[in-house]
C-alpha cells in the first residue's frame, strides 16, 4: 500500500470486510515507518502523520457505515438504542410531545362544556 493519503470518497463505496483489510495494512505500514524512525535518523513524520490520518478516515467511515445499519435495523422498532436517539438538551427531551400537549382531560372538556367563558356586552359611550 503506498504512504498517499486515503479519499474519504473511495471508502465509501468498499465493504466493510475490504476497509478492514485496508486498516489493517494502513497499521502495519504506520508500525514499520515507527520502527524506521527509530532506527534511522531520516525523519518520517509528514509519513507518520499521513497514514495516522487515513486509519482515522478508514475508522470513520467504517462506524458511520456501523451506525447507518443500526439505524436502518432500528427503524421501526419501538425504542431506539441510547446512543442513535436526537442528543438536544434534556429539558427539551423531558418536554411534552405535541399530541400530548393537545390533548385535554375529561374533567377539563366537561368544565369547558358546562361553564364556558361569559361574554359581556359592553357598551360604548
Amino acid at each position: 500500500m503506498s504512504t498517499s493519503k486515503v479519499k474519504t470518497g473511495q471508502l465509501w463505496n468498499k465493504s466493510k470486510d475490504d476497509l478492514i483489510k485496508q486498516l489493517g495494512e494502513l497499521k502495519t505500514e504506520l508500525g514499520q515507518l515507527r520502527i524506521q524512525k527509530i532506527t534511522s535518523s531520516g525523519s518520517k513524520l509528514n509519513k507518520i502523520h499521513d497514514l495516522r490520518k487515513s486509519i482515522a478516515r478508514v475508522l470513520t467511515v467504517v462506524n458511520l457505515k456501523q451506525r447507518q445499519q443500526l439505524r436502518l435495523f432500528y427503524k421501526n422498532k419501538k425504542y431506539l438504542p441510547l446512543d442513535l436517539r436526537p442528543k438536544q438538551t434534556r429539558a427539551i427531551r423531558r418536554r411534552l410531545s405535541p399530541e400530548e400537549k393537545s390533548k385535554t382531560l375529561e374533567k377539563t372538556k366537561k368544565r369547558a362544556t358546562h361553564f364556558p367563558q361569559r361574554k359581556y356586552a359592553v357598551k360604548v359611550r
